[in-house]
């Protein structure tokens, strides 16, 4: 074994190990009594005496620490086995392994669903790129795309195809027929952002000396697009391994409202159960799954590259064209709308329930009332600088972490693999445990997982970097690593890492949300808007307006963050 493959796999070993740990604990952190738990739910016609939970803590072994626990597991899963549930009583591997075939269906149905959007999206940066314009890109659908929320989409689709049109059936797994609505509401933002960062990538390639060489001696469009494409796809491929991931273990919202037996609701129940045996074999089996795709991930980039990686000649962009006034359109246009709604709820109450419930939209109530009859303008207005102002800032940590984890790829392989299959709810519930629940905690668990796509991404834009020849030299003339990472791999990674970072705001700001739906951020009252949008998802049938308000502004968040990341793409170079 070489020394870098030696590297990578300590560092997925590690990774991984650790989080088994630190979901082995959770009883011990979180001091919420796991015996209770499992005596309610074994054992519900005992009353919990001091006497029933001592022999709860006996049988399951929690009198002899957390270290004993964790071997326990550990030895019984050298012999094959993943575990007995606290809560059934029953070996957790034959339904977790289920599961995991469900959510392993549903994630390929998805993938094809996002590989298709991505291929649409990235078609207008292809095109325009071959013939000189290097500034067409997918427009303001793609991130809207983006800033899509699953449950919100699931909602929809749900509405539209099974109630209104009756094509298909509403929730359940019993054919393919099922697989339908759900492979959409995963596969579309996932394909939108994916998508948008390829346009990225084709963008950055099309100012190459190469094309243009290609160009001049008269090679044909489609071929030249096919070369365009496979230079592109290095820096994006490990995106949608870490999309795929996401797939299999973060879909959780939509498995609940289809009602699909999932791994992610399956790891989601273990972990509110505290049912601990379960929930480590299920973040194992994301786990394992996280290794091997990032295996097939590294495998296909470095054939992608060919030998242009070991020779030191990857070919260098020319740098990105300034933007012009045009371009300063859409954000002013986003953040215009933007703040007129946030200046214009901010005198309502947030809190008052002065109107009918579900009250439609009118003069002076102009997005409508929610459930409980308050203003929707109102609570969006006053709940924007906690929403925004807390996505931001994650994202902004999680900017800086990848950044930095990303300047060294085989190091940061295992944590990034491991970061991006742990769901946030995991994290949520460990940092809720040490911290308890608060909009801090959730943005802490948030920002926790939330760097890893970021890394991924930077690995990938550092790794084309060493094989430039002007980067390749640098060591033989006497430049030392610091120097070379500061002025010379760095600057290339920064201008697309921080475009991909606009297009997770949206993301951030859900993945809060639902930390607070579950009771492991702010709760009601909060005029947050994933909270909104949680809130109103069971009522979209009859009153559209509940989800489509919150819906609206994230979408000019993103909109908004995107575009601006995309005006200033001229002052970087990559």
């Amino acid at each position: 074994m070489t020394r870098a493959a030696a590297l990578v796999t300590a560092s997925r070993l590690g990774a991984g190990l650790g989080v088994l740990v630190l979901v082995g604990v959770l009883p011990w952190l979180s001091g919420r009594s796991a015996e209770y738990t499992v005596l309610r739910a074994r054992y519900a016609e005992l009353e919990a005496t001091p006497a029933a939970l001592a022999a709860v803590r006996a049988e399951l072994g929690l009198d002899r620490g957390p270290l004993a626990v964790l071997g326990d597991w550990v030895a019984g899963l050298a012999r094959g086995d993943l575990g007995t549930s606290w809560i059934s009583g029953r070996p957790v591997g034959p339904g977790l392994l289920s599961a995991a075939g469900v959510s392993l269906t549903l994630m390929l149905a998805a993938l094809v669903v996002a590989l298709v959007v991505a291929a649409v999206v990235a078609v207008p940066a292809l095109v325009g790129g071959l013939r000189g314009d290097r500034g067409a890109g997918p427009g303001v659908g793609a991130v809207a795309l983006t800033a899509l929320p699953e449950f919100v989409l699931s909602a929809v689709l749900l509405l539209v195809g099974a109630v209104w049109l009756g094509w298909l059936p509403p929730y359940g797994w019993q054919g393919p027929e099922h697989l339908v609505l759900p492979a959409l509401a995963l596969g579309l933002p996932g394909g939108g952002l994916v998508g948008r960062l390829l346009a990225d990538a084709v963008g950055a390639v099309v100012g190459e000396p190469w094309v243009h060489t290609w160009l001049l001696v008269g090679r044909s469009r489609a071929r030249l697009a096919l070369a365009v494409l496979r230079r592109a796809l290095p820096s994006v491929v490990g995106q949608v391994g870490l999309v795929v991931v996401g797939l299999l273990g973060g879909a959780v919202a939509v498995e609940e409202v289809f009602a699909v037996p999932g791994l992610g609701r399956a790891v989601l129940g273990a972990a509110s159960a505290q049912d601990v045996p379960a929930l480590q074999a299920g973040v194992l089996l994301l786990v394992v799954v996280a290794v091997a795709v990032g295996l097939v991930v590294a495998l296909l980039r470095r054939a992608l590259l060919g030998p242009a990686l070991r020779l030191a000649s990857v070919p260098s962009a020319a740098p990105a064209p300034r933007a012009g006034r045009r371009a300063l359109g859409v954000p002013l246009l986003a953040g215009g709308l933007l703040l007129a709604m946030v200046l214009a709820g901010l005198p309502g109450d947030p809190y008052a329930s002065s109107h009918g419930r579900l009250e439609a939209p009118r003069p002076g109530l102009w997005l409508g009332a929610d459930a409980s009859g308050r203003d929707l303008l109102a609570r969006l207005a006053h709940g924007a600088l906690t929403t925004v102002g807390t996505a931001f800032a994650v994202v902004v940590v999680c900017l800086v972490v990848g950044l930095v984890v990303g300047l060294a790829p085989r190091l940061s392989a295992g944590p990034v693999e491991v970061a991006n299959a742990a769901p946030p709810v995991v994290a949520g519930l460990l940092v809720a445990a040490l911290a308890g629940p608060s909009t801090l905690g959730a943005a802490v668990a948030v920002a926790a997982v939330g760097w890893a796509p970021l890394a991924a991404h930077t690995s990938a834009l550092v790794t084309e970097a060493r094989g430039r020849p002007h980067v390749a030299v640098l060591p033989v003339l006497g430049v030392g690593p610091l120097r070379r990472t500061w002025c010379h791999l760095l600057p290339g990674a920064v201008g697309p890492v921080v475009r991909h970072a606009a297009l997770r705001v949206p993301g951030v700001t859900l993945a809060l949300a639902s930390l607070g739906f579950l009771g492991l951020g702010p709760g009601q009252p909060s005029p947050e808007w994933g909270l909104l949008l949680a809130e109103g998802a069971g009522y979209a049938e009859r009153a559209w307006w509940v989800v489509a308000a919150p819906t609206l502004a994230l979408v000019l968040v993103a909109v908004l963050a995107v575009s601006v990341a995309s005006a200033s793409r001229g002052l970087t170079r990559r």
